[in-house]
């Protein structure tokens, strides 16, 4: 079986509840042809670089496969076929990344930055608390 990355971008205006039953059932399609989903990720609600069919933000949802071509196939169209989704793309990959997505440790970064970001007022931080005097 090859390793795939799987990327696909639901309409905006179904729930987040509505893209994880989406990406069940494209987990359940992936396994009933032999395959195995070795990650799911949420990527929320983002804005999309240019409209795509009266959309200006789309859910996102990557999916890692290890899976026969078959299963990709069948895969891709069951998505042509579904209304919610805006557009897919899947890629043979060689290896998985073992760590979190790039998208993910950038939202962690980002996280991480405004809790070390000193304070607008100007007023310097003690070491004991973190608060300022």
């Amino acid at each position: 079986m090859a390793l795939y990355e799987h990327m696909l971008i639901a309409r905006q205006d179904i729930s987040a509840q509505a893209v994880d039953a989406l990406a069940t059932h494209l987990k359940t399609i992936v396994e009933t042809e032999g395959g195995i989903v070795e990650k799911q990720e949420y990527w929320g609600l983002r804005t999309l670089s240019y409209r795509i069919k009266k959309n200006r933000k789309g859910h996102y949802v990557l999916l890692n496969l290890n899976a026969p071509a078959k299963a990709v196939s069948e895969l891709e169209r069951q998505l042509k076929i579904n209304e919610d989704v805006l557009r897919y793309i899947t890629v043979r990959v060689e290896a998985f990344e073992q760590s979190n997505s790039s998208r993910k440790r950038e939202r962690e970064g980002a996280e991480g930055e405004q809790r070390r970001r000193p304070r607008e007022d100007g007023a310097p931080e003690t070491e004991e608390t973190g608060a300022a005097v």
